[in-house]
């Protein structure tokens, strides 16, 4: 069974962490009319969503990727680099209870999921405004006892690592290479982001099709123009919060 794990938007959305780009209005209704549609998107390609209640003290709680990295063997739970994240962990460690053991970053250091990349069994994690060296090592040294790689990757000009570069197909990768060095994913075929599109390289790939903005239309076309299965969402008004579409939820296997 394939599961999404979501948390519903915060009414208080509108006081965001807002770090690389212009704080804007947002409109809460529509963001959580944008939320269900990434969610019935999800639905129509075989996830069963797990919803999280909203909670109006946690602003950022909907972009739940950031709160754990969820493996076959393992959920970690993160400790998010903003201070005033910390608390969405509560509930999300709660719910991943039903699904998985759980293992904890310590709080000497900082880990956000959406600084966590995976393909195959190496973890590409972003040493980022939100990620520091200890949380990374944390990292490495839970899940190295299943078996995975971790490789720090430095990310500049973006929040996270996952607005850089995202898995779009087996052994291929969508990038910005101007917020992430190309040379670190040696091996890898590497569609760059279409040059008017820098933060069009945000993705979500899940059984049954890639999940992908609307607001990205040059690159999706060159995504697509590769035989790639796109399905488009419209992540706007989150996008004025800072995320973009794999943010919003964190999707496995039982």
């Amino acid at each position: 069974m394939n599961i999404a794990l979501m948390r519903e938007v915060s009414l208080s959305i509108s006081e965001c962490e807002i770090t690389n780009i212009s704080r804007k209005p947002i409109d809460p209704d529509e963001a959580r009319r944008q939320h269900e549609g990434l969610a019935q998107a999800l639905r129509e390609l075989g996830y069963k969503i797990h919803m999280i209640q909203e909670d109006r003290s946690l602003p950022d709680s909907a972009f739940i990727e950031d709160t754990a990295v969820v493996l076959e063997e393992i959920a970690v739970i993160t400790h998010p680099g903003a201070s005033s994240r910390r608390g969405e962990t509560k509930a999300v460690a709660e719910a991943l209870s039903i699904y998985r053991d759980l293992a904890f970053i310590g709080e000497s250091g900082t880990l956000d999921g959406g600084d966590v990349l995976r393909v195959g069994r190496t973890l590409y994690v972003g040493k980022s405004c939100r990620s520091s060296a200890v949380g990374i090592i944390n990292l490495r040294d839970i899940v190295g006892q299943y078996g995975y790689d971790v490789v720090s990757v430095p990310v500049n000009g973006c929040l996270h690592l996952k607005s850089a570069v995202t898995l779009v197909g087996e052994g291929t990768l969508l990038i910005n290479p101007s917020w992430v060095d190309p040379s670190l994913f040696s091996g890898m075929k590497l569609i760059p982001v279409d040059a008017s599109e820098p933060y069009g390289a945000n993705s979500l790939l899940v059984d049954g099709g890639l999940l992908y903005s609307i607001s990205y239309p040059g690159t999706r076309k060159k995504l697509e123009d590769m035989g790639l299965e796109v399905v488009a969402v419209d992540m706007t008004e989150l996008a004025k919060a800072e995320a973009d579409i794999s943010c919003c939820c964190i999707p496995f296997t039982l």
